[in-house]
């Protein structure tokens, strides 16, 4: 006998679409890509309930927690396959918006560290030691510091 409530043994194949719509929506309202996979691991659930009946709330679980973590992987490396193509690819990478800019050094590169003010912020910039007001160009970024050589 289980220790589990009676209504759980019996859950039927449209219970997990019920589920499976709900998450859709939860995605909708919160989009990331997470609950639509679950959504189509429960709605994979509903649909093997369909066909075998009698399977118990244990395979239920076992089912839908591998589904759910097989379908999640599997959208995430697609995702770095495939990334997104856009016309703004550096948007939410600001240091690489900078790349191929030409600047004045506002601090001297002293021991290979300097500082550039760029636009309305200070930046940390690495490079070969030069004066302050020397020209430098953007090579690169580390982080939160623009890799520079003298322009």
């Amino acid at each position: 006998m289980s220790n589990w409530p009676a209504y759980l043994d019996q859950a039927e194949f449209w219970h997990w679409w019920v589920a499976a719509i709900v998450l859709v929506v939860i995605e909708a309202l919160a989009p990331g890509a997470v609950f639509l996979w679950l959504g189509v691991s429960a709605a994979v659930v509903g649909l093997v309930l369909l066909v075998l009946p009698d399977l118990g709330w244990q395979g239920q679980v076992l089912i839908f927690a591998v589904f759910a973590v097989a379908s999640i992987a599997g959208w995430r490396v697609y995702q770095r396959r495939h990334p997104t193509k856009t016309d703004r690819p550096t948007l939410n990478r600001r240091g690489e918006q900078y790349i191929g800019r030409e600047l004045t050094l506002d601090a001297a590169i002293v021991n290979g560290i300097g500082k550039v003010r760029l636009d309305d912020t200070t930046w940390k910039v690495a490079g070969p030691d030069a004066p302050a007001g020397a020209r430098v160009k953007v090579t690169g970024v580390d982080g939160t510091v623009l890799r520079v050589e003298t322009a």
